[in-house]
């Protein structure tokens, strides 16, 4: 039972430490309540069975994860109409299993400086992370409890403080709703709408959807496995990931990928002595997933029922440690410093520039401010007046 009870743990974590950064980010590009219920019971439906079958065919503990980071991002954008965010949705999925298939593209993804990728997340994570300071200002005697329970728990079990956090959440919220809480309580149901594809969400949300969730869920998925000694076969994982994505994205999924952060528990010796064992730990996760993916409905349903913006605190307090780590990742390097802080201040500004949102404009303003940096040869010319007169002297630096 040792291997079943941490994949359980695993799956309760992942849940409860980012639902509420997926209601907001699902809801900030268009989904009604029935179309955010069904997006996050298809996550749940194909991280569960993508999680199932990779640990049993593999028999290493994968685990897969919703793109939490990619949430984050979808919070940002401005809504494009629910149809063409699907559709996005969809060409992330289409996206990822072309990474897995050709490598030459994924050496293309690859070749994006990680400082700008995280610098672009770490914009995006910015105005998210606010929320609970805004919160404390607004409802006080709502949020305090919440952010102080959050930062003792990071201190005696860390592990927990999201998932408490989220609980306590929930707890300020049906005192808030009281009787209507009751009435979010419904059984969930998959809401399909056929996608469209547009040109704005295709650049907006499909290719910074993709970037983020190659460079901050898939790449330390691997590395984190590599640690504990498992190799993850990458075109298995892309494709897994990739079709998963693109099954659920009609019914309002935005993308799944390799865990990250919970990888480490069913890799762990916590999960069973035997590295050989420890697959059954995944396999009970991506069970626990399918289990919890009843809870959607009424989960969105009571982010709605209370007038305080109590998830989004808890929603913000759950991104801090990623926007802690993309910050060090994008200025870690003094020569990538400034193209990452072009793509930082571009994602934080919010600005929407031909329909397309700030995540793709700051991809962009970082690589040229790159491209310009990192120039071969660099022109100047210097005037200098020699005792004739006359100015002759033009120099060049290379």
């Amino acid at each position: 039972m040792r291997p079943a009870s941490v994949g359980v743990t695993t799956a309760l974590v992942g849940f409860t430490s980012s639902v509420a950064v997926l209601i907001a980010g699902l809801s900030a590009v268009g989904a009604t309540p029935a179309e955010a219920s069904s997006g996050l019971l298809s996550l749940c439906l194909t991280v569960g069975v993508g999680t199932m079958l990779l640990a049993w065919r593999l028999r290493i503990p994968v685990t897969l994860a919703w793109s939490t980071p990619g949430a984050a991002l979808l919070a940002t954008q401005a809504s494009l109409g629910w149809p063409a965010a699907v559709g996005a949705f969809m060409l992330t999925g289409v996206l990822i299993c072309a990474v897995g298939l050709w490598p030459w593209l994924g050496r293309v993804v690859a070749a994006i400086p990680a400082a700008l990728a995280q610098g672009m997340l770490a914009g995006v994570l910015v105005p998210l992370c606010l929320v609970p300071v805004t919160g404390l200002a607004a409802a006080p005697w709502h949020v305090a409890p919440v952010v102080a329970l959050w930062i003792v728990l990071q201190r005696a079990a860390p592990r927990w403080a999201t998932p408490a956090a989220f609980a306590a959440g929930l707890v300020v919220i049906v005192l808030e709703a009281g009787p209507a809480a009751v009435d979010a309580a419904t059984a969930p149901s998959l809401v399909v709408v056929a996608p469209h594809l547009t040109w704005a969400a295709a650049a907006g949300i499909a290719v910074p959807l993709t970037v983020v969730t190659m460079a901050s869920q898939n790449v330390p998925g691997v590395a984190v496995l590599a640690s504990a000694g498992y190799r993850v076969p990458w075109r298995a994982a892309m494709l897994t990931t990739g079709a998963g994505t693109v099954l659920g994205a009609a019914a309002g999924g935005h993308a799944i990928n390799l865990a990250a952060i919970t990888a480490a528990l069913p890799a762990s010796p916590d999960a069973a002595p035997d590295p050989r064992r420890r697959w059954i730990a995944a396999f009970a996760a991506g069970a626990s997933y399918i289990v919890l993916a009843g809870t959607g409905a009424t989960l969105v349903g009571l982010s709605r029922a209370g007038t305080s913006e109590i998830l989004g605190v808890v929603a913000g307090l759950a991104l801090l440690p990623t926007l802690g780590a993309a910050l060090a990742g994008a200025f870690a390097h003094a020569e990538e410093r400034l193209p990452a802080a072009a793509a930082f201040v571009l994602a934080a500004s919010g600005t929407t520039l031909g329909g397309i949102g700030a995540a793709f404009w700051a991809l962009l303003a970082g690589l040229g401010v790159r491209a310009v940096m990192r120039a071969t040869s660099i022109g100047t010319f210097a005037l200098t007046l020699p005792p004739g007169g006359r100015n002759t002297v033009k120099t060049w630096r290379s």
